[in-house]
């Protein structure tokens, strides 16, 4: 298993290893976030409250092709884009029975934005 150093702080200052992690737009973290009962989604959290949870610029993560689990998903992104559902981007989402939540690498982030839009 390798060691991975997430982050340091010095100085009050933040540091993580280059390209490791995702893009922030106004503060906001880049997240993948589990729900009880309405799904996988991948956006920049906004606020949460307890179980409740708003996103900004976010993707419903539907059916997933190449990456073994979410903990995955959030390091690597997908190897198998092309076999992946992600419909849409929607602007907003609110979320109610949120049970997990990944900080995504930029890596992660990139494969995510790259799945070809999934319609009918």
């Amino acid at each position: 298993m390798k060691n991975v150093l997430e982050t340091v702080t010095i100085n009050n200052i933040e540091y993580a290893p280059a390209n490791e992690k995702a893009e922030k737009i106004n503060g906001l973290e880049y997240c993948i976030v589990r729900t009880y009962s309405a799904g996988v989604f991948a956006g920049y959290v906004k606020e949460r409250k307890g179980q409740e949870a708003t996103l900004l610029k976010v993707r419903r993560l539907w059916y997933w092709s190449g990456a073994a689990s979410l903990s995955q998903l959030s390091v690597d992104g997908v190897s198998n884009p092309g076999d992946c559902k992600f419909p849409v981007e929607v602007e907003r989402v609110e979320l109610t029975n949120v049970i997990e939540v990944l900080p995504v690498t930029k890596k992660a982030q990139e494969s995510i934005a790259n799945v070809k839009i999934w319609q009918i």
